[in-house]
């Protein structure tokens, strides 16, 4: 009685320790969302105030060592939505980022899913050597960082006379490779006895894709475009290199260039910025995990 009751203490206390623990994590990683959020209310002055000597030292030439003690504010002394009439009103400069990074995203995420549906298909179905090599190049160019293809980008993209165009974004950005892997490995997980009950019944490729792929996996499909999109909503290295006009510019560019006259306004703009990824993310947060843990809908 005494060790079942000891097992049983100790079990309870692992998992409230567990607990403690992923509460106290959660709790520091949304801690700079909280903070972005509330500081976008405060005033200009109290910014100035809290955080002027962090701001005079990163826009310096020169970094310096900051001797006074910056006054980390959650709660603002008074509320204030001046920055958020400049973002939304008063400065449209602001909203054409916005809907640049927009116009910019979602084709790339839309397109690259459904290229990367088809292909990885063709993956999961034909085996042989000519597709081992070929899969086997798609996994190297995922493992590259994007650094490493900017200039081969680049250059391509001067070739085809779209150098400075969004299309010398969006092109690359829809024949990504990332979402090829992913949804290979979720297709190969597939029963194989599904295909073959669908080929009995006499079913074709495109039925089978259609009526069988798609729909088991739907969950992966949708959580590898949240992905993608969060991905591409946060560049800033291709719009620099290969945009040319700062007009096209996404908003994530300007939030990487902040300077001292603009911090009150970036924390609007960054709220502003994030939203459309938190919605997405708080929708597809259920297909996200079911993507994840059952593998293209099929349960183990």
């Amino acid at each position: 009685m005494k060790i079942h009751s000891s097992r049983r203490f100790r079990k309870n206390f692992l998992t409230g320790l567990l607990f403690v623990i992923s509460a106290a994590a959660a709790i520091l990683f949304i801690l700079p969302t909280v903070f972005t959020i509330t500081n976008s209310f405060m005033t200009e002055k109290e910014i100035t105030a809290n955080y002027g000597a962090m701001i005079e030292s990163a826009s310096a030439d020169k970094k310096t060592y900051i001797s006074e003690e910056l006054n980390l504010k959650f709660i603002p002394d008074s509320v204030s939505t001046a920055q958020y009439l400049s973002v939304l009103f008063k400065s449209p400069d602001y909203l054409l980022k916005f809907w640049n990074s927009v116009i910019l995203v979602v084709p790339i995420t839309v397109f690259q899913v459904l290229l990367a549906t088809v292909t990885a298909y063709g993956f999961s179905r034909y085996r042989g050597r000519v597709r081992e090599i070929i899969f086997f190049i798609y996994i190297i160019l995922m493992l590259m960082p994007y650094q490493v293809t900017l200039v081969p980008n680049y250059l391509v993209s001067d070739f085809l006379g779209i150098l400075g165009s969004k299309w010398a974004i969006i092109l690359p950005g829809i024949f990504s490779p990332f979402s090829v892997y992913l949804l290979t490995k979720v297709m190969r997980r597939i029963p194989k006895a599904y295909f073959e009950a669908a080929r009995l019944d006499g079913a074709g490729e495109i039925q089978i894709f259609t009526h069988i792929c798609l729909p088991l996996c739907r969950s992966s499909m949708l959580s590898v475009g949240l992905l993608v999109f969060i991905d591409y909503w946060n560049m800033v290295e291709q719009p620099l290199i290969l945009l040319e006009s700062e007009d096209q510019y996404p908003l994530s560019v300007f939030l990487s260039q902040i300077n001292s006259g603009d911090v009150g306004l970036a924390f609007a703009v960054a709220v502003v910025y994030m939203i459309p990824a938190l919605l997405l993310f708080l929708y597809g947060e259920e297909y996200l995990v079911e993507g994840i843990t059952y593998a293209g809908g099929v349960k183990g």
